[in-house]
């Protein structure tokens, strides 16, 4: 191969590389212009919080606490309830603590009276959230106390004879298979 074809192959592939990195250069930036505007639009939320008010199905209120985008929530929040009740009955406000059934999860414990309550729970900045929802508050109801189950103990001479006739059973097959095995043992060396 000469020399002048070689400088030549090794331009073509230059000149083709080339031609790739410069195609490719507007997508590459237009991808990173996509990454900056997520970016700028998940610092946006990262300082709101999406607040879930529920009914505990007793006389309190749970809530579930998350970042807007469905993350769960990475860290302790401050949480305060306020509420109005039947006949203009206020609670609040009152602080809630983080419970450990899961990350963001907060429980008020029994702060309601039976009725239908308007509860609006607000996180104050950094991390700020607002959320109001009815919630019918029940008093607390107690199981009914369990029936007394009778138990049977059968009678000793009534459950059965046990394992006495299985015992027996067992025994005379082994005496009959020994006796066959001495029988077929003796034919086998008397002829």
């Amino acid at each position: 191969m000469s020399v002048t074809r070689i400088r030549t192959m090794l331009a073509a592939v230059f000149v083709g590389l080339a031609l790739t990195v410069f195609a490719a250069a507007p997508g590459a930036a237009q991808a990173a212009q996509r990454a900056q505007a997520a970016q700028a639009a998940r610092a946006a939320q990262a300082d709101k919080l999406k607040l879930v008010v529920a009914g505990d199905g007793a006389e309190g209120v749970t809530i579930q606490a998350t970042y807007p985008d469905g993350r769960r929530l990475d860290q302790v929040v401050r949480l305060v309830l306020t509420a109005t009740g039947p006949d203009g009955q206020k609670v609040g406000p009152v602080q809630l603590e983080p419970q450990p059934e899961g990350q963001g999860f907060y429980s008020s414990g029994k702060v309601l009276t039976a009725g239908t309550w308007k509860v609006t729970v607000n996180s104050p900045a950094p991390l700020s959230g607002k959320a109001t929802a009815t919630v019918q508050a029940r008093a607390a109801q107690t199981p009914p106390a369990p029936e007394p189950v009778a138990v049977n103990k059968p009678a000793d001479d009534a459950g059965g004879a046990g394992w006495w006739p299985f015992a027996a059973a067992g025994l005379v097959l082994v005496a009959l298979a020994m006796v066959v095995a001495m029988l077929f043992g003796r034919r086998r060396t008397t002829t």
